[in-house]
């Protein structure tokens, strides 16, 4: 059965291809929607080369449903987008699909049930379908090629979906087997370069030497250096110590 997670429902008008309504099903289940609604596809319903292209989404494949009119798959919505990237000659709103999702969210959370049309690949929706959606949703795509397949803008509208449903961690970075350094195991690396490069006669001219030794701190710090990272650093300096000894 369909998760109990509210959410919208995906509606493809007459679909062509198997393979574009497994590739939706596909993207639609990437980002934890399930409820795929199928009106009069064109090759007939089941089709196996949808479930060939769902991969491990099948299951939205088998618990989608099908309707014979766009009226039909939208009887109980109470608010439906429609899908293109061609201007209709009709007066309606005009979201981005993150503005769409945002608006989305707040209707389903208040209890009403959303539906979203996909066209046909061909051509898209036509003006008659586009009459019975409340809004309409464009993809900034190049003017000069705005043609998308199916999935694709399947895939864009969920991937909006999942962004204003879930909170996203927009960076991170994974620590293997190791810390951030602290502070002070900055500054003991910092103080072991300056004194060894200082035994070196690396900070000269004499009236130049607090200056590059502040340019060395400020490189350190603008590092963000983990505790293998100072590790490292320390016996990198080691070994070239022992080297110079050697060679002496």
């Amino acid at each position: 059965m369909p998760s109990e997670l509210p959410q919208p429902s995906i509606v493809l008008v007459r679909p062509q291809m198997g393979e574009n309504i497994g590739g939706a099903a596909r993207a639609m289940w990437n980002f934890g929607l399930d409820r795929m609604r199928i009106v009069e596809p064109r090759d007939g319903w089941p089709n196996p080369r949808a479930v060939a292209m769902a991969s491990g989404a099948g299951r939205l494949l088998d618990e989608a449903g099908l309707y014979g009119s766009v009226a039909e798959a939208l009887d109980d919505c109470s608010f439906v987008f429609a899908t293109t990237a061609r201007g209709r000659g009709l007066t309606k709103p005009v979201y981005s699909p993150e503005k769409a999702m945002e608006l989305a969210r707040q209707k389903i959370s208040a209890g009403e049930k959303v539906a979203i049309m996909f066209g046909p690949e061909r051509a898209g929706l036509e003006n008659e379908d586009v009459a019975r959606a409340n809004a309409i949703i464009t993809v900034p795509v190049n003017p000069e090629f705005f043609s998308l397949n199916l999935a694709q803008c399947v895939l864009l509208t969920a991937y909006e979906w999942r962004r204003q449903s879930v909170e996203i961690e927009h960076e991170r970075v994974e620590l293997v087997k190791t810390d951030w350094a602290s502070a002070i195991e900055v500054e003991k690396l910092a103080e072991h370069y300056e004194d060894r490069l200082g035994e070196a006669g690396f900070f000269f001219p004499p009236e130049k030497a607090e200056s590059m030794k502040v340019n060395l701190r400020n490189l350190w710090s603008r590092m963000r250096m983990t505790r293998a990272d100072v590790q490292m650093f320390h016996g990198i300096m080691r070994q070239m110590v022992r080297w110079k000894n050697r060679q002496d």
